[in-house]
């Protein structure tokens, strides 16, 4: 904040331009904009704002860049790497009022949205439609649009449909000097000079507030088939991958796999699944979810079952079950994000999401659990994933400490990262908790392009400060 300014001033310049329901301060100010979901100590930031439209947003991002205040906007909270967290003298610009969906183009097959509106909003107004919006994700009922966008959001159908990015047709976004940069392209194909929304997505607030999107949408499915399969082993993994990329082809929307310490957790812990193979008490070494979603029920299923039946002949899955039911493909599901059980019982845990080379992951896995074990006897690790798409997740956790090895385990596991030749965040972004390691994934001229880019859009530094760089 300019020193010379007193931050009254700001907040009553916001309450003069904005109205008072749209600022609160002080004793006012709701203790859920103190932190988004990264664990970090809570900061109540100086004030919170509130626009209900665009321009409300553009008001008050010209009128802290005037004032030099910083601005670090606020969707739905549930990032996990502190993009979303403010400092006491920093403002916080929620879009929790920026909500609706304002269009539904059946035509062009889109829909127009405004940033604050959850995911789940959003999928249920394109199936309402006869759509379907694939961007998935577990926090889907409080995430929101824009914030999903700005963190180039990934989730469980990536393999098929790439990840949120490959979704946008066009944005608007307000500037850190409260200019609005206004495109709300609708057409797949637009070569009309340079695809200005890619500055944006990903780019995790730091370039410019996206208050308006406009989405790609897809035909509804017919059929969710889902099967949940077990393997000897991670070379077994790819040979599943690539049998259902050869024989599903575009029907292929998920494809997950969990490791034995995984599994065991989540059929212990986790309260809606239900254990298709608890009949075989085989000690498998890899547990494979799989998913297709196709146009015809009547062809789709006969040609799921068929392609599972042969590599259960074929001895490259020697056993895997079917959803019989919708209820049944929840279970299933439910197994796989079991992740959601480790905060109630491991308050304070480690999680990582990172990305690596298909075929080198096992490898990784491997070098990871011994690692660990050697620096710290005892030491809980968990790894699933999206390894479809490379994304791998990995939970860690020392019994019986006050306070989890953090530091440590960074080194382990970001240090194994760049070995093999990875990227410390898949798709959760970097905030400030992943900055110290963005350098493990990108490389120093990469780095210094984001800081051209980032002085260009936002030369007095005031759009989300020390995130990312």
């Amino acid at each position: 904040m300019n020193p010379t300014l007193a931050p009254s001033a700001v907040i009553e310049a916001l309450r003069a331009e904005l109205g008072p329901q749209a600022v609160r301060a002080g004793a006012d100010l709701p203790v859920r904009h103190h932190n988004d979901a990264s664990g970090l100590p809570a900061s109540v930031p100086l004030v919170v704002v509130r626009p209900a439209d665009t321009a409300g947003v553009a008001a008050a991002m010209r009128i802290c860049h005037a004032h030099g205040v910083a601005v670090v906007p606020q969707g739905g909270l549930t990032g996990l790497c502190g993009g979303a967290r403010a400092a006491p003298d920093q403002v916080a610009l929620s879009l929790e009022r920026l909500v609706g969906i304002e269009e539904i183009d059946p035509a062009a097959a889109t829909l127009t949205v405004r940033a604050g509106t959850p995911l789940e909003t959003v999928q249920q107004a394109a199936a309402d439609a006869g759509f379907f919006c694939p961007l998935d994700l577990g926090a889907r009922g409080s995430c929101a649009i824009g914030g999903n966008l700005a963190t180039n959001a990934g989730g469980n159908r990536v393999i098929r449909y790439g990840m949120a990015r490959e979704m946008v047709l066009g944005l608007e976004v307000v500037l850190p000097d409260g200019g609005v940069v206004t495109s709300l392209n609708k057409m797949i194909k637009n070569n009309a000079g340079f695809d200005l929304k890619h500055l944006f997505i990903g780019s995790e607030g730091t370039l410019g507030i996206i208050t308006r999107v406009v989405l790609r949408l897809y035909p509804k499915p017919a059929s969710t088939l889902v099967a949940l399969c077990a393997v000897n082993g991670y070379d077994d993994v790819l040979t599943l991958l690539a049998s259902a990329r050869q024989n599903l082809g575009p029907l292929l929307s998920a494809f997950e796999v969990m490791w034995p310490e995984f599994w065991q957790f989540a059929n212990t812990h986790a309260p809606r699944a239900r254990n298709p193979l608890a009949d075989d008490a085989t000690p498998y070494g890899a547990y494979v979810l799989v998913e297709a979603l196709g146009t015809d029920e009547a062809m789709d299923t006969p040609r799921f079952e068929a392609w599972l039946g042969q590599l259960l002949e074929d001895g490259v899955v020697p056993n895997a079950a079917i959803a019989q039911s919708l209820a049944d493909a929840r279970a299933f599901w439910a197994l796989r994000d079991a992740s959601g059980e480790f905060h109630p019982l491991w308050p304070g845990h480690l999680a990582y999401d990172v990305g690596l080379p298909v075929a080198r992951m096992e490898d990784c896995v491997i070098r990871c659990r011994a690692a660990l074990a050697e620096a710290f006897p005892g030491i809980d690790s968990f790894y699933y994933g999206h390894i479809g798409d490379g994304n791998l997740h990995l939970i860690v956790h020392l019994p019986g400490v006050p306070k989890q090895p953090k530091d440590a385990v960074n080194a382990i596991v970001y240090g194994l990262v760049r070995e093999f030749g990875g990227t410390v965040s898949a798709e959760h972004g970097i905030g400030t908790l992943k900055r110290p390691w963005l350098g493990h994934a990108r490389s120093p001229e990469e780095i210094a392009l984001m800081r051209v880019i980032k002085n260009a859009l936002d030369p007095l530094g005031l759009l989300n400060p020390g995130k990312v760089l």
